[in-house]
């Protein structure tokens, strides 16, 4: 679904709801396994006196196959619930669950080959003296796949990169073009899986309007599974089905696209968010209708 269409077309998305017995969040009508499963999470940082609560009980349901959106302000929790799913933050209570598979402290090598991360600076999740063929490569062999030219060639080809990037260092790419090598090295262990930590953030508008028409396009083909992370509610509506709102570690309210579209949010706060993301939508539109190359 390309940007400047979104105001326009439907999503399959039946309806969101609650799980009564669990205080789950779910999507519904989409006749799918559990993707992720996050039930009464508990993170935080320090200990005894120094303690603080960056995520407070919440729950969430991601069905294989949809696309579910995080969003809030700075400091809202939200970063912090992927990494918990990723094993970058330990001190959590609760219960995780990822395609069927419970979470513990640690990863097993089975869960990075179904979930990967994308993350938010393309700046910094790269090597500076490693070379995109370097990054491509060291991945493919982590988890042992063969085949390695063919596989990067397409990889490059998918992220609309193509063959003469292969070689070339971070610091020869601009920012959108990094971020493309990012979502690349993602893929390359063919998850089913990607959480994406504001992978636009960092990035000019127009830029913004390719990466998401990518990712788009990539859920698409690959039948991916997404949850993202965003303060921006109209980046977020550009790839998901539903979103979910959190303020100060906690989850305030969910809804579909088609009422944040319809501004039909019931909490204050997230009603501000709609306010201010407004001028965001436009901004995008009218960046996305000016492209002229799909490598930046």
């Amino acid at each position: 679904m390309r940007i400047q269409e979104t105001c326009h077309d439907s999503f399959l998305l039946s309806g969101i709801g609650w799980t009564p017995y669990r205080n789950i969040y779910r999507v519904d009508g989409l006749h799918m396994t559990q993707g992720i499963v996050i039930e009464g999470l508990d993170v935080w940082f320090g200990e005894h006196a120094e303690r603080v609560q960056a995520v407070k009980g919440v729950s969430l349901e991601v069905a294989a196959g949809a696309s579910v959106g995080l969003v809030g302000e700075s400091g809202s929790g939200k970063s912090t619930i992927l990494r918990a799913l990723t094993g970058l933050v330990s001190t959590w209570s609760g219960h995780l669950q990822v395609d069927g598979e419970t979470l513990g402290k640690r990863r097993s090598r089975a869960f990075y080959d179904k979930v990967q991360m994308v993350f938010q600076d393309p700046y910094a999740s790269l090597h500076p003296r490693h070379s995109v063929d370097q990054v491509l490569s060291e991945t493919l062999a982590l988890h042992k796949l063969g085949d390695v030219d063919r596989r990067i060639v397409g990889l490059l080809e998918d992220v609309g990169l193509g063959r003469q990037f292969r070689f070339r260092y971070p610091h020869q790419l601009s920012g959108g073009q990094r971020q493309r090598v990012a979502i690349a090295r993602a893929l390359a262990a063919e998850p089913s899986i990607l959480l994406l930590d504001e992978p636009t953030s960092a990035l000019d508008v127009s830029v913004q309007a390719e990466i998401l028409n990518l990712l788009s396009d990539l859920r698409e083909q690959r039948q991916l599974t997404y949850l993202m992370v965003s303060h921006n509610l109209a980046v977020v509506a550009h790839l998901c089905e539903s979103i979910a709102v959190m303020q100060n570690g906690q989850l305030v309210e969910t809804l579909s696209v088609q009422d944040l579209r319809a501004m039909q949010a019931t909490e204050p706060y997230t009603r501000e968010l709609l306010k201010s993301s407004m001028g965001y939508v436009r901004s995008t539109q009218r960046a996305d209708d000016s492209q002229t190359s799909p490598a930046n």
